[in-house]
């Protein structure tokens, strides 16, 4: 469930967690679509990437080409948000 920048995930354990979403964006042919966000108890700053669907499904990006997209489209939203 999203709602302002926050989404309620459940963890490993079941237990449901308010994240901070940071960005949602489609890869480039739109056949996936992902959420970057962070949770704010956690104190290293960790950000997660996930690839959801329509019906709210999320699966973590574990490929490294992947993870690699999505660090290069934070990269550019950073730097983009940074430059205003």
């Amino acid at each position: 469930m999203i709602e302002n920048n926050t989404m309620m995930i459940t963890d490993d354990a079941g237990n449901e967690r308010e994240v901070e979403i940071l960005l949602t964006f489609e890869n480039e042919d739109k056949t996936k679509k992902y959420v970057l966000f962070t949770d704010p108890t956690d104190e290293e700053g960790n950000v997660y990437a996930y690839s959801y669907n329509e019906d709210g499904s999320m699966d973590e990006v574990v490929d490294e080409e992947e993870w690699e997209m999505c660090q290069e489209v934070l990269g550019a939203f950073i730097s983009e948000d940074d430059g205003e």
